[in-house]
């Protein structure tokens, strides 16, 4: 199967480059043109739009091509590129922040400092090569028509109980990321693991009895919730979660209480990179005041120093609540993408929710 799946990969990943033209959103600038960024992000459009547009306020003279891929795409190019010495882009944006602390340390960003950057939390900056720009919790959703209150859990044991003793009823209705696929939701597993391990156990146990389907994305896993073909998504991230409960009104988001991921989506700008002027200016707006509370306002809702967004289920300030665990971007993470240490990880996941949950397998 993993070789089927890495084949497969090998094959979308060939022509991906070819295909870029249908994945860019261009941005004209408003007024007579001086320079071009290109930006090569993970980030769906929609999030992303506002804040390019806000730029485009203050540097009207700059056009913006903004190219998406999925995370383990986008890794693969930037780490051809760079092996290859050939720039990809002058900025890259990834959720997976593992991979863009993968890319640094391998020689493949330009550092950036400047008044912006140095108020970065410690966290969130490594090297002063990447850095992180957004504050997002992994939230449970679910599909208030479909889940009753008393069975909405607000905890991590809670939700594996609710599948251990109500199958039934939730099987083949919850949703997670499929790591083999989904750099972040690699990512997030790697970090639910290292919180407490016997309770990722028994939540992957009890994912696994109740048929949890894995899926790439986060938005593709959100909109099955909203029509009710799924109950529960788990490991979704804040902001995507919050903006389709805002589309939504059966949705709902769940801030889980024993403890909470929080990502923050990092910048990086290639070694090699064209117009590394325009990332670094566009680097600091994302860090400036400005940048962050557009993001507040329209792109990913949530802050590290303020309250949860209205009808948020969770403690009114995430971070002084004490239950926040923010994945620090730095050298902690080149474990996450050590190649044997990864490849154990997926396969006992695989084993676990993939291969257990097939047609052969007797449940309890």
């Amino acid at each position: 199967m993993i070789k089927r799946l890495m084949i497969s990969m090998a094959g979308m990943l060939a022509g991906s480059l070819a295909f870029a033209a249908d994945n860019t959103t261009r941005f004209p600038a408003p007024q007579a043109e001086s320079g071009r960024l290109t930006i090569y992000s993970t980030t769906d459009l929609a999030a992303m739009k506002p804040l390019i547009e806000d730029f485009q306020t203050i540097w009207p003279d700059v056009s913006i091509d903004y190219i998406e891929y999925l995370t383990n795409e986008l890794n693969a190019l930037a780490a051809e590129a760079c092996r290859e010495q050939k720039p990809l882009g002058d900025l890259l944006l990834s959720s997976s922040v593992d991979q863009l602390v993968k890319l640094a340390n391998d020689g493949c960003a330009t550092a950036h400092t400047s008044p912006e950057t140095a108020r970065v939390a410690d966290w969130a900056n490594w090297r002063d090569e990447v850095f992180g720009f957004t504050y997002e919790p992994a939230v449970f959703v679910y599909n208030s028509v479909k889940v009753p209150p008393k069975d909405v859990p607000r905890t991590h044991v809670e939700l594996a109980d609710l599948l251990r003793e109500q199958l039934d009823t939730y099987r083949g209705r919850v949703g997670t990321y499929d790591i083999r696929l989904s750099g972040i939701g690699y990512l997030l597993a790697f970090n639910d693991a290292r919180q407490t391990t016997a309770v990722f156990g028994r939540l992957l146990e009890g994912m696994a009895r109740a048929s949890a389907i894995a899926r790439c994305c986060t938005g593709e896993i959100l909109e099955e919730v909203a029509k009710g073909n799924l109950y529960i998504g788990y490991n979704m991230l804040g902001s995507y979660a919050y903006e389709a409960a805002r589309r939504y009104p059966q949705l709902r988001v769940v801030v889980p209480r024993d403890y909470t991921l929080v990502l923050s989506r990092g910048a990086l700008i290639p070694k090699g990179a064209r117009r590394v002027d325009l990332a670094a200016r566009f680097l600091d707006y994302l860090l400036s005041e400005q940048g962050r509370a557009v993001a507040k306002t329209n792109a990913f809702y949530f802050t590290e120093t303020g309250s949860l967004p209205p009808d948020v289920d969770g403690p009114q300030n995430l971070k002084e609540s004490g239950i926040a665990q923010p994945i620090r971007i730095g050298p902690a993470l080149l474990a996450v993408q050590d190649r044997a240490q990864r490849q154990r990880f997926i396969d006992d996941w695989s084993q676990s929710l993939i291969e257990l949950n097939g047609p052969g397998w007797t449940r309890e």
